[in-house]
């Protein structure tokens, strides 16, 4: 059994939102966290998540929100957590300076109220990190929150940085391109510190790099992984599913079976 422990459900980007989640049952991919970033994308996130038993939620501003986002949303966003067992962290938030660097003291703000969110609720946060490792990094060893570096590909130095102050780190399709350094960094990092993640609709893992991800897909960076680490595939599969288990506190007991 596999977990899918990032992607993105929704009608805007699939026409079968049902057909893709079944889609990864058929592929052993049992469960999947999806992440809500924004107003809309929350409220729909919640709607999917309460039609599933074998899907959660991560709920949380991203960066990109940082022009929109209030106090009150803040507010409103710490009663929908508290409200809703299905949430299991706070994310994807962070910082990204890639699109916008003018407005680099909001994002931070805005990261720092989250991060404070996270640690009262006692949730882990996924973090989002683009152009902006330094920052990020300060900021979480400051923080001394818990949680998984979304979507890494940085280098091994990175890596390490984040493991020392707890980070697990979140593997996707990057890691099968073959123009990605992350092959090398991956045979350095602890197998018990990595988690899988798709990211779906985006970053689809070789040989379906360019068109539209699926949870699916998961085996596939597992798949690359294991040869990555030189073990077996099953071995994969039981360490980052145990991995995400701890992380997330996805316990089967007062869950689902």
């Amino acid at each position: 059994m596999y977990i899918d422990t990032h992607c993105h459900l929704s009608k805007n980007d699939y026409e079968n939102i049902e057909t893709v989640i079944e889609n990864a049952k058929e592929n052993n991919v049992s469960y999947l966290i999806i992440s809500g970033c924004d107003k809309e994308n929350i409220k729909e996130s919640i709607e999917i998540a309460n039609k599933h038993d074998n899907i959660y939620l991560a709920l949380g501003y991203h960066p990109s929100e940082v022009k929109t986002t209030t106090d009150l949303d803040l507010l409103e966003l710490k009663e929908i957590i508290k409200n809703n067992n299905k949430v299991v962290a706070v994310g994807e938030i962070g910082l990204d300076y890639h699109w916008d660097k003018d407005n680099k003291e909001e994002q931070k703000t805005l990261f720092k109220k989250q991060l404070d969110l996270a640690k009262e609720l006692n949730l882990p946060v996924v973090i989002h990190s683009r152009d902006a490792f330094q920052d990020t990094f300060d900021i979480l060893k400051e923080s001394k929150n818990f949680g998984v570096i979304h979507c890494f590909s940085g280098n091994l130095d990175n890596a390490k940085m984040y493991l020392s102050i707890g980070f697990y780190l979140g593997i996707g399709g990057v890691l099968t391109f073959k123009n990605t350094n992350l092959k090398e960094t991956v045979k350095e990092i602890p197998l018990d510190r990595i988690l899988l993640e798709t990211d779906s609709p985006y970053l689809a893992p070789t040989p379906h790099r360019g068109e539209q991800n699926e949870p699916k897909y998961i085996p596939l960076i597992a798949e690359e992984l294991a040869t990555c680490k030189g073990v077996e595939i099953s071995e994969i599969e039981e360490v980052t599913t145990e991995n995400a288990h701890k992380i997330f506190t996805l316990r089967s007991a007062n869950k689902i079976d």
